[in-house]
C-alpha cells in the first residue's frame, strides 16, 4: 500500500446513518476490487465467517425505508443473523466513478 493514493468511503455517510464517530473500533478494511483498491470504513469487525450455499436465504420483499438494492441475502450462523451485501456492486456506484475521475 506504501505509495498509493487509497480512496476510503465511509458507509455510514453512504447510508445516510447518522452521526459519523471514529473510535479505536472503527476499522479501514482495503478491497481490491476488479483491479480498484478502495478503503471502506465500518464500525467494527468482530468475526471473518465461511458461509455455505445452505445457509444463505433470499431477501423477503418487505416494505421498508431500507435500501436493499445492494442486499443479496441472509444468513443464519450460530444464532447470529447476517445481512450479506454485494460490495463489488456497492463500491462500483456512480460515487466510485465519480472517485476514479478525481484521482486520476
Amino acid at each position: 500500500m506504501r505509495g498509493k493514493i487509497v480512496p476510503i468511503v465511509d458507509l455510514r455517510i453512504k447510508f445516510h446513518l447518522g452521526k459519523v464517530e471514529y473510535n479505536e473500533f472503527t476499522v479501514v478494511i482495503i478491497l481490491n476490487l476488479n483491479g480498484r483498491v478502495v478503503g471502506i470504513v465500518v464500525d467494527g469487525v468482530s468475526d471473518v465467517m465461511a458461509l455455505k450455499d445452505d445457509h444463505i436465504r433470499d431477501v423477503p420483499s418487505l416494505v421498508t425505508s431500507i435500501d436493499t438494492k445492494y442486499i443479496v441475502g441472509l444468513a443464519t450462523l450460530e444464532q447470529r443473523m447476517l445481512i450479506l451485501v454485494d460490495i463489488e456492486q456497492l463500491m462500483s456506484s456512480q460515487e466510485m466513478e465519480f472517485l476514479d475521475s478525481e484521482i486520476h
